[in-house]
């Protein structure tokens, strides 16, 4: 498990805490991801929220991400709105990061305790859908 962040992660959090400050309003977008791409490059995104499960800002992410041609994440971070500073991935987000990006790593923890952190150790002894794909040959 890696504890200590990089001085890039400062910058993913402030990122993702002004997207939630600044692009948040009302009930259908409360929280805001950033991550940081491969080639360093940093994307940004919001969640959608509906009362029939929208998608988290995670999961927009994803294909925020993919639409800009940048497919492997190194690091991720959610932050709420009014403040609420970094929250870490629901459990379907925790799968879907997971099996897209068996090695990023995640920003978690509250205030000064900020912490990064591997994805497979937020979803201990869990099922990695690509071990489990039959091959094709």
């Amino acid at each position: 498990m890696t504890e200590q962040r990089r001085p890039l992660d400062d910058e993913l959090v402030q990122t993702a805490a002004h997207v939630a400050r600044t692009r948040c309003r009302g009930d259908n977008h409360t929280m805001a991801a950033a991550a940081r791409t491969r080639d360093g490059r940093i994307v940004t995104a919001v969640n959608a929220y509906h009362f029939t499960g929208g998608p988290c800002a995670e999961l927009v992410l994803i294909g925020s991400a993919a639409a800009q041609g940048a497919y492997e994440l190194d690091t991720i971070v959610a932050v709420g709105d009014r403040d609420r500073g970094a929250v870490p991935p629901c459990g379907r987000c925790r799968q879907v990061l997971l099996d897209y990006f068996p090695a990023l790593e995640v920003i978690v923890g509250n205030g000064d305790d900020l912490r990064t952190v591997l994805i497979i150790d937020l979803l201990p002894e869990s099922y990695v859908w690509a071990d489990h794909q039959l091959d094709t040959e």
